[in-house]
């Protein structure tokens, strides 16, 4: 079995980029249009305010996530462009990048993360609740939308 890298790069990074960009494919495929028109911001995932991830599988990039600062308090943290690779998915990489994501949050200061997720993506909610995510009321981007579903967790 092959070891999950995971490290620390530029969201604006060439790598970084393309995950992100396969990331919104895919949720334009399940969702329409662009996938999100969720504004980020590549400052926004910059140490200490936010983090972004890349894990790497044999030396290849195969999924990513990051988390930005959330709320007036800086307790909060904002999950972000979580995606696996379809040819890495059932391997342990989403959920070794989340472990990654909450500990730099946690490293950060936060207290809590929070997600928007759509309900077309059964693997992610089942991902995030079985990893003690519970529904929280919706926020952001798409907080009206039909089928948001936000969670939270204390870290």
């Amino acid at each position: 079995m092959s070891e999950i890298e995971i490290l620390p790069r530029r969201f604006d990074a060439p790598e970084s980029q393309a995950l992100i960009r396969a990331a919104l494919a895919d949720l334009g495929a399940r969702y329409g249009g662009s996938g999100d028109e969720t504004p980020v911001d590549a400052d926004e995932f910059v140490p200490p305010a936010g983090a972004f991830l890349i894990a790497y599988l044999d030396g290849r990039p195969v999924g990513c996530g990051g988390w930005r600062s959330h709320g007036e308090d800086d307790d909060e943290a904002e999950l972000k462009r979580m995606y696996t690779a379809p040819d890495a998915r059932g391997r342990g990489v989403a959920r070794s990048v989340l472990a990654a994501i909450e500990r730099s949050a946690r490293d950060a200061g936060r207290k809590r993360i929070v997600l928007e997720c759509g309900d077309k993506q059964p693997e992610a909610i089942a991902m995030y609740t079985s990893s003690g995510y519970e529904r929280i009321p919706n926020f952001g981007y798409y907080k009206d939308a039909p089928g948001c579903l936000s969670f939270g967790r204390t870290l």
